[in-house]
């Protein structure tokens, strides 16, 4: 069965830093493009960051702040946030295609692909 994860969300004052982690089973990372969205109440589901064996891609509200990187060994895709503000505040998915396939949505979790039950992070000021 395949299965995503996520953990690593919690509650942190704004210039803080968290590590999102997004852990598979029943297949692997490495055969698919991963991406991390988010969605705050109210607002869309977004794009936050994605990576595939050629490329990586940031939000430019992110890009210079979040690092997005992929541990084989582990099967795992993390999501390193630093500087985080109050606009960082979702619950953050993250979310494998096969590769060309990314799906862009307007509500978190898509209908396409494999995705996780999602983490909160939130930020305060």
């Amino acid at each position: 069965e395949v299965q995503l994860v996520e953990s690593g969300g919690g509650s942190v004052q704004t210039g803080e830093s968290l590590r999102l982690s997004c852990t598979a089973s029943g297949f692997t990372f490495g055969d698919s493009d991963v991406a991390w969205y988010r969605q705050a109440p109210g607002n869309e589901c977004d794009v936050v960051s994605h990576i595939s064996t050629t490329s990586t891609y940031y939000a430019d509200s992110v890009k210079g702040r979040f690092t997005i990187s992929q541990d084989n060994a582990k099967n795992t895709v993390s999501l390193q946030m630093n500087s985080l503000k109050p606009e960082d505040t979702a619950v953050y998915y993250c979310a494998a295609f096969r590769p060309g396939d990314l799906e862009f949505t307007s509500e978190c979790p898509g209908s396409f692909g494999y995705w996780g039950q999602g983490t909160q992070v939130t930020v305060s000021s």
